[in-house]
């Protein structure tokens, strides 16, 4: 079971985010169903997200616990991408890395429960923003590798935050930012801070973006005014009017549920 946002139509100003629900082969529009009673129902069984075997706990989000401990997407370098270990020859799958790792990536300032930094592959834009609940994102920056892309949101973090509050989020009281002009101010904090960097990889390694502001808006008829948090894991039934989606998000009239934590979890739909 996975929640997969897109965006429907990416010519207009505020794009608006587009959600399927996908529950084994079955594709299920969640946009057509706002208003509507929806009701989900785990079986009890996981099922792991990359070897298919069944699992009594879920790991990193939909791992069973030798996929967990043994592949290089679920290494710590990946959350903190400054502590890569490629070179150290200690990489969990050397060939995956030089795929995924050994690539552009962009750096980006994002409004999702406030202005905070992240990064992304640029073959993810604009689904990691969507992923996050953002209303606004700027790509700001193109290095060479994923572990540049660390150290560049090393130093962003002196300055602004790298996560998002997700009940702030959820609550759709997130207000507007001129994210150009964040931009400028932090590139002018933060000057002196490139210079090891510029050292240590080169001049050319770190390519300032001129690209303007995006905005999303997504399908919400009715946000939470206080935020009750649905688990499977206590509580095998959710139930109630599909009011929303935001982020990993579905908002029910009975609580919200992050589908994304719940991945390789057996459901029915209903």
């Amino acid at each position: 079971m996975a929640v997969e946002p897109g965006v429907a139509d990416p010519d207009s100003d505020a794009e608006p985010a587009h959600y399927t629900l996908r529950v084994g082969e079955q594709r299920l529009d969640l946009n057509a169903r706002l208003g509507e009673p929806l009701r989900l129902v785990w079986h009890g069984n996981i099922f792991c997200i990359h070897c298919g075997r069944r699992t009594r706990k879920s790991f990193a989000q939909g791992y069973c616990y030798p996929c967990f401990k043994s592949l290089a997407q679920c290494d710590t370098c990946i959350v903190k991408p400054e502590t890569c270990h490629y070179f150290a020859g200690t990489c969990r799958e050397p060939a995956w890395g030089e795929r995924h790792c050994f690539r552009p990536h962009v750096v980006y300032l994002a409004n999702s429960s406030g202005l905070k930094v992240g990064i992304t592959r640029g073959t993810q834009i604009p689904t990691r923003w969507l992923d996050q609940g953002a209303i606004q994102a700027l790509p700001i920056l193109e290095v060479d590798t994923r572990q540049q892309s660390g150290f560049v949101e090393m130093l962003f973090k002196e300055r602004v935050a790298d996560r998002t509050n997700w009940r702030a989020m959820l609550k759709g009281e997130v207000e507007p930012l001129d994210l150009s002009a964040q931009r400028d101010r932090l590139f002018a904090q933060l000057e002196s801070g490139f210079v090891p960097l510029r050292e240590r990889f080169g001049a050319d390694a770190f390519q300032r973006l001129d690209q303007r502001p995006r905005r999303f808006r997504y399908p919400v008829l009715e946000f939470p005014r206080k935020i009750a948090s649905h688990n499977f894991d206590k509580q095998p039934e959710v139930a109630g009017t599909l009011l929303g989606m935001k982020g990993q998000y579905l908002m029910l009239d009975s609580g919200v549920i992050n589908l994304r934590k719940f991945t390789g979890y057996e459901v029915s739909v209903m």
